[in-house]
């Protein structure tokens, strides 16, 4: 009998559900893809992206750690790169990024039937994922997938949501707790705060424009 690693039959079952939510992504007409490896990942932009394109980006832990913004910012790409201008262009940058060639983004959420699922603040990253560049990219971790757009929604309340309001240093309810404030409400519900970043939530279920979102999934656990 061949000896494998312990963590073998966990693999092949994460290998099974990323099979499974890819086909249901292309089946919702999205150009889904899964790989092993956030070097992996890196590749697959790099193959999809032509030279010289004009790219811009939402914000996004995943895209940090995967080195795609290390790649954006390599020179062979027109990067709209909104950290490198003073905050009073950031909103022109924005406004800039519907007409890009290829926008990259993460989701908060990516269900097993081929959903995604995203709450923004401002709404940038939402707007141009469902309209304006020609070509949308979503790279995400195998931690972003869940059972239904009801498990999504939770995510958002109990993970996202509160560590991302950590990162930014927002003072809210679910940064000072570590949850939503109304957990269990429905989707659009929460507290009223000024600084609340959970403002604008989009489910994309299916692409008129046949392959204008791409989705890399990754059998690592990325971003929030």
């Amino acid at each position: 009998m061949s000896e494998y690693s312990a963590h073998e039959p966990m693999m092949q079952h994460l290998y099974q559900l990323l099979e499974h939510t890819t086909d249901a992504l292309c089946a919702n007409r999205m150009d889904a893809v899964w790989v092993k490896t956030k070097e992996e990942a890196r590749e697959k932009v790099k193959e999809w992206i032509p030279q010289q394109a004009v790219v811009a980006n939402g914000g996004s832990m995943t895209l940090a750690e995967c080195g795609i913004m290390d790649l954006l910012r390599s020179g062979d790409y027109q990067f709209l790169d909104r950290e490198a201008v003073a905050p009073e262009e950031v909103p022109a940058l924005y406004r800039k990024a519907f007409s890009a060639d290829v926008y990259l983004c993460s989701a908060n959420a990516i269900t097993e039937s081929g959903e995604l699922y995203n709450v923004d603040g401002t709404g940038n990253r939402v707007a141009a994922l469902t309209y304006g560049p020609d070509c949308v990219i979503v790279v995400a971790g195998a931690n972003k997938i869940v059972k239904d757009l009801g498990a999504a929604v939770e995510r958002v309340k109990r993970i996202a949501a509160p560590v991302n309001t950590l990162r930014l240093e927002r003072d809210t309810p679910c940064a000072r707790c570590g949850i939503c404030a109304k957990p269990n409400a429905v989707m659009g519900d929460g507290c009223r705060n000024e600084q609340r970043i959970c403002a604008t939530y989009v489910v994309t279920g299916f692409q008129r424009v046949p392959n204008r979102i791409k989705v890399i999934l990754v059998a690592e656990s990325l971003g929030y």
